[in-house]
């Protein structure tokens, strides 16, 4: 049997907790301030990241590591007799994957696998778990890759975004669409589809009204949705939201499968604080 080590980004957005109950190594993504680069989750907090874009009125750009980063992690592993699999954020959304893409080649590519979860935030961390819970079973890595790439079009990544204020300094939401979904109480209704970001609806009101619109996707879902772990994650939602979308998923699938987990600075120099959603793995 192989020994195995699954290595994540850090936009795969978990909790302390299950990155330490899964055992990952985690390459951090740059997030970077006039040109001054921090490490995601290492050298900047969420927190850190909010407070910097409200003293300077600027959101920061982000990166992906070079390959060398991912030379070294892969390298590490190898050399202590470890196969390798990697899952992080989606090749159409970061240049992360090709990094480590090049980095397999560098370190030898009998060794190293790759899956392109083609998606983001803890849809990827679904992904990476199910890797490491199959690692534990004793599957092979190849085997545990092509189970995971027959999930990857059935993973459900959506999210309610609370202010347009950051997709419109980014660049995703013109001056007149901000405006004019501040005065309308618009929540839009983000989805990860074909590795893109699309606005999937607009609905109005509050975030509770937002959020009952992705229930209703799990809802559609069911019976058919992998029952291991569903996500709520999000950018800095107030306790109450929260503990709402936990309560009202609780009432369709058991309580103890879902996670509650916080998004990291690349995630949330993108969304902008009050961003939640929900993930899980249809069958």
């Amino acid at each position: 049997m192989s020994k195995i080590k699954v290595v994540v980004d850090s936009t795969v957005d978990l909790s302390e907790e299950l990155y330490k109950k899964y055992d990952f190594d985690v390459i951090p993504l740059n997030v970077i301030f006039d040109e001054k680069v921090y490490e995601d989750g290492v050298t900047i907090t969420r927190d850190e990241l909010y407070a910097q874009v409200a003293k300077t009125k600027k959101l920061p750009s982000t990166a992906a590591p070079g390959p060398q980063a991912f030379e070294q992690m892969f390298r590490k592993w190898v050399d202590q007799g470890y196969d390798v699999i990697y899952v992080g954020i989606g090749s159409t959304l970061s240049t992360a994957f090709q990094s480590a893409n090049i980095a397999r080649g560098m370190v030898g590519e009998d060794h190293i696998f790759l899956v392109d979860s083609k998606n983001l935030s803890s849809a990827s961390g679904l992904l990476a778990m199910k890797a490491a819970k199959l690692a534990k079973e004793g599957k092979e890595p190849k085997e545990i890759c092509a189970i995971l790439e027959k999930d990857v079009p059935n993973v459900v990544a959506q999210f309610s975004v609370e202010t347009l204020t950051y997709l419109h300094k980014g660049g995703r939401c013109s001056g007149t669409a901000k405006v004019l979904g501040h005065l309308l109480h618009i929540r839009p209704h983000i989805l990860v589809k074909d590795g893109k970001l699309i606005v999937y609806k607009k609905p109005r009101g509050t975030m509770k009204t937002a959020i009952d619109g992705q229930i209703e996707e799990l809802k559609k879902a069911l019976p058919n949705v992998q029952m291991d772990n569903i996500m709520i994650t999000d950018s800095g939602a107030t306790d109450e939201i929260r503990n709402y979308f936990v309560k009202e998923v609780s009432k369709l699938v058991d309580p103890k499968i879902i996670r509650t987990t916080p998004a990291g600075c690349v995630i949330a120099s993108h969304c902008g604080p009050g961003t939640i959603g929900l993930l899980f793995i249809k069958d």
